[in-house]
């Protein structure tokens, strides 16, 4: 293929640079002229032939380019038309004709002169590009189509020609790429290449319009649905204004507002604000607008900054508690001190009480006392079964139906920062895979820790050290160590049958008259009836079943008076009690009618109240073995053993053969076998009766006992000493005998109580047995002596026992 070249001459022409466009050959364009060396080139071809070469200048701030700011390829131009404007500038229009190569720039009297020579290449035949010229028009074409600033039919016009130069140029003028890419396709002398080059910007051009049309339908789409949104956004929002609703807009500004003025800290206020960002950015119905919706909304329920103002006046807080209960005079005092150190500090930390007694003895109803006591809220939490720990922290708000812990959620209740709270039932947590919840209780009921508790919800500081914590448990063994350390423990003991009277006349009797209806001249209990329903219809340390059983009374009064069988006030005696409730449920606890050899009784307590249990042996022929019945627990069986051991030491002074163990089994039982019973403090018991069955010398009826044995015969202490002891008042013994350690402990008896007994204190085994055997100890005439004479059927006398009764769970320690 024969490509000729124009006659390669140099020539001097003036140059104009120009800016931010290129000039292709065959390419009118109007511009305006305003710099001066380009007004005084233009002039000076004006007065030549109107010849003038345009070069782009490469950085087109600059307003006086040097010649190496240049680009060196231009195009030779024709001043087509020219006009001067009135403010000095030049508006031209200008027809690009050939390229041209600038050789040598000189400044000519304020103007650019160039030496240049023209590059464009003939080709001598051009229909042989016709494939590659059909492939840049069908591409154009398609660009053109996508584009939305050509005309199509101006462009098909005008890339129909034959001449490949020209369809170069026409293409390349009417591209959209930057000024440097058209720069290097001036610069392409072969108009082949220049197609070539063309081609492949078209393809890359074409597919990003592909893509932005892609991307534009696809904004289209979210913008018609958001349109549409909004259109129906704004409908429900003019309906919600003819409703009298507020809509979304003004929620979240009351939001705003209720959230600056809620009293929160400065790091609490910082992220609700955040959150609250976060909600205004999200479309009203998604799920997550809900979540942090709700978020929002627990932290402006809890209280923050509202108080109650607390009553500290000392004979108000005695006045409402004396009203609320009967007795617990030593609870009350500590109550009561507990109040006075709060008004002595002006800012006293917060409380932290455990109530610890047996069911019904008024642990609940004390702390709401103390809540009327002080004026302040009161709310309760009851902790019985929990095993989860987000029951106490909660749970994060990743978890789907997420909530804060229980701690939480009843200061909302509560709805002020220094509540009472009832912390019920603490030793009836457990723990299993989901956590300890006693172990996330600690830095709750911590005086250290609970001004900055933090809830996984609201995973924010919260302030509980000016809440007054009150805890309830009926054993305080179960609760862990280290919560038991955080707390002051107050025990609250079982009530004296006198007290049980005055509470039953003070308050249950006008209570269950109140809930039934019933007035006081339909209804009288006399104190004879009710000390039998408190002696033989219920077994408890506290109330409350005789309360229940005072409600039974009423109930079947009340039926009587509807169906109008009444006529006159009804009087409950002892002589008419079983028409109403029936045959007695409990059997009346006495001492033996005499003394016998080989039964002792003892001194029992329970998680409700204290019980007498009686211990019995008897010998029967053997080969030395101890049987233990009466469903006893492992210590008890081994103070059985204890005492067996002791015994058998001190055989001589006993007055017991040594080898008694040799020709006859001993039987230990302890009646009503289907109750479980454990703990030491039988161990005395149990060594008194080895030695009464051994010597065959009676234990006094009216003596009952209680304390630990060691194998040397010394008397340890125990504990539930009031409750025994009101066990055996009840059951009319006179005489109790006890360790000389819990000596201490006679305070919390009442004193009339006391005096009704003979308290005898003692160290070891040998003041036991002075006190408890009706006889004297005699060394002679034992009955291991006459049993080795005896015949071989012989059999020991049995003595007969009542039916068991479930009075009672345990014996303890």
């Amino acid at each position: 293929m024969f490509m000729s070249k124009e006659k390669d001459d140099t020539f001097k022409i003036p140059m104009m640079p120009i800016r931010d466009v290129v000039i292709f050959p065959h390419k009118l364009i109007p511009f305006v002229v305003g710099r001066e060396p380009s007004v005084r080139a233009l002039e000076e071809a004006l007065r030549r032939d109107k010849r003038i070469l345009l070069a782009t200048q490469h950085d087109a701030t600059v307003d006086d380019p040097k010649g190496e700011e240049i680009y060196p390829v231009g195009t030779v131009s024709n001043i087509v038309q020219s006009l001067r404007l009135p403010d000095g500038n030049v508006r031209v229009l200008m027809e690009g004709l050939e390229r041209a190569r600038i050789l040598h720039l000189e400044n000519n009297e304020g103007y650019y002169q160039a030496t240049a020579q023209l590059t464009t290449l003939k080709i001598a035949n051009p229909s042989a590009y016709e494939s590659i010229m059909t492939q840049a028009s069908s591409l154009f074409e398609q660009y053109v189509k996508l584009s939305q600033n050509l005309n199509y039919e101006t462009m098909i016009a005008a890339v129909k020609v034959d001449d490949p130069q020209k369809l170069a140029d026409t293409i390349a003028d009417n591209l959209s790429i930057p000024v440097e890419e058209k720069q290097q396709l001036l610069e392409i002398a072969s108009p082949i290449d220049c197609l070539n080059r063309i081609i492949e910007i078209l393809d890359i051009e074409i597919e990003k319009l592909h893509m932005d049309r892609s991307i534009q339908n696809r904004v289209k789409k979210q913008m018609e649905r958001a349109q549409k949104e909004y259109y129906l956004n704004e409908k429900i929002k003019a309906i919600q204004k003819e409703l009298g609703r507020k809509d979304e807009k003004s929620e979240l500004d009351e939001l705003k507002k209720q959230i600056e003025t809620s009293g929160m800290p400065k790091e609490v206020l910082k992220k609700a604000l955040e959150e609250l960002k976060k909600l205004e950015m999200m479309p009203p119905m998604s799920a997550e607008s809900t979540v942090s919706r709700n978020y929002l909304d627990w932290l402006l329920a809890v209280p923050w900054k509202r108080r109650t103002k607390e009553i500290r006046n000392l004979e108000i807080a005695e006045k409402v508690l004396a009203e609320d209960h009967y007795g617990l005079e030593k609870v009350k005092e500590r109550i009561v001190e507990f109040l006075a150190v709060r008004q002595l500090v002006k800012n006293p930390r917060g409380s932290i009480l455990c109530f610890v007694g047996a069911p019904g003895v008024g642990k609940t109803s004390l702390g709401q006392s103390v809540a009327r006591a002080t004026g302040r809220k009161f709310v309760r939490l009851s902790l019985g079964g929990v095993r989860d720990e987000a029951e106490i922290r909660g749970h994060r708000r990743t978890y789907i139906g997420a909530l804060p812990g229980q701690i939480i959620q009843m200061m909302k209740k509560a709805g002020t920062k220094n509540p009472v709270f009832l912390l019920d039932e603490v030793d009836k947590m457990s723990m299993d895979f989901r956590g300890d919840p006693s172990a996330a209780l600690m830095e709750v009921l911590d005086p250290e820790l609970n001004h900055s508790f933090v809830d996984h919800y609201l995973d924010v500081e919260y302030d509980l050290s000016q809440v007054f914590f009150i805890c309830t448990a009926n054993v305080i063994h179960t609760i862990p160590q280290p919560l038991q350390d955080r707390m002051e423990v107050i025990r609250l003991s079982g009530y004296t049958e006198p007290e049980k009277l005055e509470i039953a006349k003070r308050f249950l009797v006008r209570k269950q008259l109140g809930h039934t209806g019933l007035k006081p001249e339909q209804l009288e209990f006399n104190d004879g009836a009710l000390r039998d329903i408190i002696e033989y219809y219920t077994r408890e340390a506290g109330v409350r079943n005789l309360e229940r059983e005072i409600g039974s009374v009423c109930r079947k009064v009340a039926r009587k008076v509807v169906k109008d069988e009444v006529k006159a006030q009804v009087v409950v005696t002892p002589e008419n009690l079983n028409n109403f409730l029936g045959v007695r449920k409990f059997r009346n606890q006495k001492s033996e009618e005499k003394n016998e050899v080989g039964l002792t009784m003892g001194l029992a307590w329970t998680e409700v109240g204290g019980e007498i249990l009686s211990t019995e042996a008897t010998l029967m022929q053997g080969k030395g073995k101890l049987t233990l019945t009466g469903k006893l627990g492992d210590v008890m069986q081994e103070s059985a053993q204890a005492a067996m051991s002791y015994v058998r030491s001190r055989t001589e002074t006993f007055g017991i053969a040594k080898d008694f163990y040799r020709h006859f089994d001993i039987h230990i039982h302890v009646p009503e076998g289907s109750i479980p019973k454990d703990g030491p403090s039988a161990g005395i018991t149990m060594a008194t009766t080895l030695v009464s069955v051994l010597t065959g010398i009676p234990v006094r009826r009216d003596v009952a006992m209680t304390g630990e044995i060691t194998l040397r015969g010394k008397v340890l202490p125990i504990g539930g000493l009031k409750e025994k002891v009101l066990a055996a008042h009840r059951a009319g013994i006179t005489t109790v005998i006890l360790p000389r350690d819990n000596e201490r402990d006679l305070a919390d008896i009442p004193p009339e109580i006391q005096k009704a007994f003979h308290l005898y204190f003692v160290d070891n085994m040998d003041e036991v047995l002075k006190i408890a055997l009706a006889e004297p100890l005699v060394p002679k005439n034992h009955p291991a002596d006459a049993i080795l004479d005896m015949p071989q059927d012989f059999e020991p006398p049995i003595k007969e026992e009542g039916p068991p009764s479930s009075q009672h769970d345990s014996m303890t320690h």
